[in-house]
């Protein structure tokens, strides 16, 4: 009887073909995973996870604890201003389609043309600032508003004491967007404004169409 039940196990080891002196498992689980396709992974990424106020899904990095960090360069078409942004936000468990998030501006601008007390003159600026982001997605379509402010400094090109010291200060910064996405075709549109004139500059409406390959 012993010899029987030592046999079996080795007969069905035999019949699918398990290399002798390894041991095969009594039963097989189903795998555990499938490999998904790029589409679906880039339909997933951009679908569920990409925030209302997000550009590029490129620059996007998702944190294990769910925070959602964004980040790219800045330049204005007009090429007076460089700098970067940086973005950092969440989307609350309990409301999955709202956005809720934080961001940082740096900018630099040279030899901006503006005008001071009816005089005409160049200034480059160095401006930094940091508002507070939300936005709701409802199904392909995101909408969001920023609020916050900046700090700005003004350096004449022709230096001059007086229009110096009124070309520094803290300004508010206001503007709203709506993202539409379908598959792996992005578009943007932005409003953004600094609520200073010597600002007026960075007063912007932008427009962007993104395509991930």
């Amino acid at each position: 009887m012993a010899t029987g039940l030592t046999l079996l196990p080795l007969m069905a080891m035999a019949e699918t073909g398990t290399p002798q002196g390894v041991h095969s498992p009594l039963y097989s689980e189903p795998a555990a995973y499938t490999e998904a396709s790029h589409d679906l992974l880039a339909s997933l990424t951009m679908t569920r996870l990409a925030p209302a106020y997000a550009g590029k899904t490129s620059d996007l990095m998702y944190l294990d604890n769910g925070l959602v960090l964004e980040g790219g360069d800045l330049q204005t078409p007009d090429g007076y201003t460089s700098g970067f942004r940086l973005t950092a936000g969440f989307s609350p468990m309990n409301l999955p389609r709202l956005d809720l998030g934080a961001e940082f501006t740096y900018r630099e601008s040279d030899e901006v043309p503006t005008r001071h007390a009816d005089q005409a003159l160049l200034v480059n600026t160095t401006t930094l600032g940091g508002s507070l982001v939300a936005g709701v997605r409802l199904g392909q379509v995101g909408f969001y508003a920023k609020s916050g402010f900046a700090e700005w400094e003004g350096d004449p090109v022709t230096q001059g004491e007086p229009l110096y010291m009124a070309t520094t200060g803290t300004a508010r910064i206001q503007g709203f967007g709506a993202r539409l996405q379908h598959n792996r075709l992005v578009s943007r549109l932005e409003f953004e404004e600094i609520d200073a004139p010597s600002m007026a500059h960075l007063n912007l409406i932008t427009a962007s169409l993104h395509y991930a390959f």
